[in-house]
């Protein structure tokens, strides 16, 4: 139904969309497809090989349809065993296999060649799994039941890490595409393409790391040998030049190593089978050490509600032989380290985490360890102290190593990380522990490799770094580098990343006000005309009634057209109220101003035919009173500071679709204060313009400025595109203050002081990525030369069983170190440009470090 519709009108589908350009020819292509369900031009043809005149079979899958006897077509694919024939019945061409013709396959004999002693396998259903089905032949000189060819299993690999296809829907597309009728499916080998897929993927992994050279074979393979490792990371005598240790300490951070520790929760595995039933090749000596400390009690967190860890030995995990997976990366490229993956009990325990730790740690020789991890600041105050219950061969020399400890800013990019093995969750959560973690294993190595051979697109060229304020900051600005240059040497002396001074308040402001008023009263300057509100009173009331308005004006927004009967009743009764006291507010009003009256007549005149509703009455502030500027510069700033409030709530605590939905409430009523103290401001900066040339009062104009729309966002909105060492500001956040020195003489320069300060350190940051990238490209380039000759002495490494073997161990180590050559060209070629700018950077800020490992 649908394609006839689209197929009505072709020329109108082609003119709004190329998806359907194919409809044009349609009509062609479908005959040429129902062509080769028939003989074609070749129902009089002759066989093609012998020229018999009743040839009856093709081939599916060879390029060619023409049509064979039995006999020449069974010839033909002496080397083809497994494609698929057609047979013509005399209507239409119906499938037969080779088998069926005869076709033998005689392992150890080349093609054509006969074997003198033939020995049929037993009951003669041996069977090979194939890209094309799944394919019955005949087999002599052995007895096996089931084979897979190589390139089923790369395909199957293959489409395991890109489209994360189960072992179980591979081998049914197999089954439909040997028989989609189902009137003859094969039998079932579901079992045996999974261990053929376990052995695959452990094979591959042998080969690929090289274990196949060793002298001392594959038995002696050590834990971490078949790990893919990162180029880019400092390895000592790998691609650390000869002299490392001798960097100055102030310079050794280039030779530092980043890792972060992450945990997924979402890699659960249920209890399908035990260790005795289906031991796995990996994790042995994890789980016998964690039985061995399955007593020991996780210590609570009590820096923040972090449950993972305060919930580890309360909840509950019925069912599940594991909760979760947790890993070390290399922080810098997101690369999985050598033995850093281990599975989750329940919860996130200090005991696991301390494993993997030293496991990849009491290996590396590099002095400046730098450890990201979101409870790092609990986690690590007795780490040193647990280190102790390790074996020995897991410690190491903390003290003479420079270890920092980080808490990731912002933990959501670190779980981008898990993107590539989470559509696997589900398929991995009910299998065996063994192909479980085979399977792991084979895409975290999957991973790193993506990434080792994308290493010359990710490692970007420097962008600028520019930090700095206007030059008439120029004083300021040198005593802020000099407060955060002694901070940064002297922790303990004052922080100028923190705030120190007051700030100034409405309520303070108005008890300023009411002490100023108290002198006037006492000394007689100051005559009320009311005994229950002073002039000071008058103002203050003002103001509040000013904002009622406000308020009342953004509630009435929100309800729009669409409002309930209960709700028009609420805002009714407000306006009520606040009609009340805006009138009792006028009888004071007239007495200390006379002219209001006038006035307030003039404007009823004016607009005697239009409705006055109570938010917009004109309450006539004294605009002859010089301290309404104080209050009214003091009246910004709360409302500045209520809408970021408001924004950073919204932000960070209703960042996802669900929580937006379940909040849709709160997220009115957020919008609506939102606006309530955007039109409070605009209200209180037009009062301020009027005073401020009445009055001679500029000082307020350095910091309070116009507000547009896209002023109004926060200071740290984390989800913008930008990142913070390139995002700008909005000058809200800029504020100096509402004092009335331009300079800010008394320190209302904090806000700016700190922001100053923060962009210092990313541009210091910066600087040391700009380093750190000229590093890893050396780092990566003298890593792929040590791997190139790694693998050119493995083929020398060989002990050769005979000429076959010495052969193909050449052969492959000599195709690994091409690769490597390839690579290492590749990076150099797309990195030129940036290592010569690089290299001839100069100043404080230059970059002509010794790299003798980039030559």
């Amino acid at each position: 139904m649908v394609l006839s519709m689209l197929s009505s009108n072709p020329g109108k589908l082609l003119a709004s969309s190329e998806s359907f350009a194919f409809l044009a020819e349609a009509e062609v292509e479908s005959k040429e497809v129902l062509r080769l369900e028939g003989r074609g031009n070749l129902r009089n043809a002759l066989c093609s090989s012998c020229g018999d005149s009743s040839p009856q079979y093709r081939c599916e899958d060879c390029f060619s349809v023409d049509l064979h006897c039995s006999s020449c077509i069974k010839a033909a694919h002496q080397r083809h065993p497994l494609h698929r024939l057609q047979k013509w019945n005399r209507n239409y061409f119906e499938r037969v296999t080779l088998k069926a013709l005869g076709l033998h396959i005689q392992l150890g004999h080349a093609p054509g060649q006969t074997c003198p002693n033939p020995h049929r396998a037993f009951n003669d259903d041996f069977v090979v799994m194939d890209s094309h089905g799944i394919h019955e032949v005949l087999l002599d000189f052995s007895d096996p039941k089931m084979a897979a060819t190589f390139c089923l299993l790369e395909e199957f690999h293959l489409l395991s890490f890109e489209s994360k296809v189960l072992a179980y829907k591979f081998y049914n597309a197999l089954v439909h595409r040997t028989d989609n009728t189902g009137l003859a499916p094969p039998k079932g080998r579901y079992e045996s393409f999974v261990r053929m897929i376990c052995e695959w993927q452990h094979l591959s992994m042998l080969k690929r790391s090289g274990r196949g050279h060793d002298p001392k074979c594959v038995d002696a393979t050590g834990e971490g040998d078949c790990a893919v490792l990162c180029p880019a990371c400092s390895h000592p005598d790998q691609n650390l030049p000869d002299n490392w240790k001798n960097t100055p300490h102030t310079k050794r951070w280039i030779y530092a190593l980043f890792v972060a520790i992450n945990a997924n929760f979402r890699l659960e595995h249920k209890i399908v089978s035990n260790n005795i039933m289906d031991p796995s090749l990996k994790e042995a000596g994890y789980k016998e050490f964690l039985a061995e400390k399955i007593d020991v009690a996780q210590e609570k967190f009590t820096c923040s509600s972090h449950n993972t860890v305060n919930m580890a030995d309360t909840k509950t995990n019925q069912g599940l032989a594991v909760t979760g997976l947790d890993t070390i990366n290399c922080a810098h490229h997101n690369m999985k380290q050598p033995n850093t993956v281990g599975d989750l009990q329940k919860g996130e325990k200090y005991i696991n985490m301390d494993y993997l730790f030293f496991s990849t740690l009491c290996h590396s020789s590099l002095q400046t360890l730098n450890i990201s991890y979101d409870i790092a600041c609990q986690w690590h105050k007795k780490l040193w102290q647990c280190m102790t219950a390790f074996p020995t061969s897991m410690q190491f020399d903390y003290v003479s190593k420079a270890i920092s400890f980080f808490i990731p800013k912002f933990h959501l990019p670190a779980h981008c990380g898990w993107a590539n093995i989470n559509p696997m969750a589900s398929n991995m959560k009910e299998m065996r522990p063994s192909v479980r973690w085979d399977t792991l294993d084979d895409f975290f190595g999957d991973w790193n490799w993506k990434k080792v051979v994308a290493l010359g697109l990710y490692v970007h060229p420097l962008d600028d770094l520019k930090e700095g304020l206007k030059e008439e900051y120029g004083e300021v600005l040198e005593q802020w580098r000099s407060q955060v240059e002694r901070w940064e040497d002297d922790q303990s002396r004052f922080n100028p990343l923190e705030r120190n001074g007051d700030v100034i308040a409405l309520t303070s402001v108005q008890l300023a006000l009411a002490k100023e008023e108290e002198q006037s009263l006492q000394s007689g300057a100051c005559i009320s005309l009311y005994e229950d509100c002073s002039p000071s009173i008058l103002i203050s009331s003002g103001l509040e009634l000013e904002e009622q308005q406000q308020r009342l004006r953004a509630n009435k927004d929100a309800h729009g057209l669409h409002i309930t009967d209960n709700q028009e009743g609420k805002l009714l009764e407000h306006s009520n109220a606040l009609q009340c006291r805006i009138d009792s507010w006028v009888k004071m009003q007239e007495l200390y101003m006379p002219n209001v009256a006038a006035m307030q007549i003039s404007d009823n005149a004016t607009a005697a035919n239009t409705y006055s509703s109570v938010e917009s009455f004109k309450l006539w502030l004294p605009s002859h009173i010089g301290r309404m500027v104080m209050m009214l510069s003091t009246l910004c700033a709360p409302a500045l500071h209520a809408q970021t409030a408001i924004l950073k709530y919204k932000d960070w605590n209703l960042c996802r679709q669900g929580a937006n939905t379940r909040a849709c409430n709160m997220l009115k009523a957020i919008n609506m204060r939102i606006k309530a103290a955007t039109g409070r401001y605009e209200s209180v900066h037009k009062a301020l313009v009027i005073l401020g040339s009445l009055l001679n009062e500029s000082g307020w104009q350095s910091a309070l400025h116009p507000l547009n729309h896209q002023d109004i966002c926060s200071m740290s909105n984390l989800l913008w595109s930008k990142s913070d060492g390139r995002r700008k500001i909005s000058w809200i956040w800029n504020m100096r203050g509402t004092g009335g020195s331009e300079k800010d003489d008394n320190g209302a320069l904090e806000d700016m002081r700190i922001e100053w300060c923060k962009a210092r350190a990313y541009a210091m940051r910066w600087e040391e990525e700009v380093k750190l990238l000229h590093e890893e490209m050396c780092c990566i380039g003298a890593f792929l030369r040590w791997e190139l000759g790694r693998w050119d002495a493995r083929h020398n490494e060989v002990i050769p069983t005979d000429m076959e073997h010495e052969d193909r161990c050449m052969a492959y180590a000599q195709r690994q170190a091409h690769l490597c050559r390839e690579l290492a060209a590749l990076f150099e070629a797309l990195w030129a440009q940036t290592l010569t700018h690089l290299s001839t950077q100069d100043g404080s800020g230059g970059y002509n470090m010794p790299y003798n490992h980039c030559k």
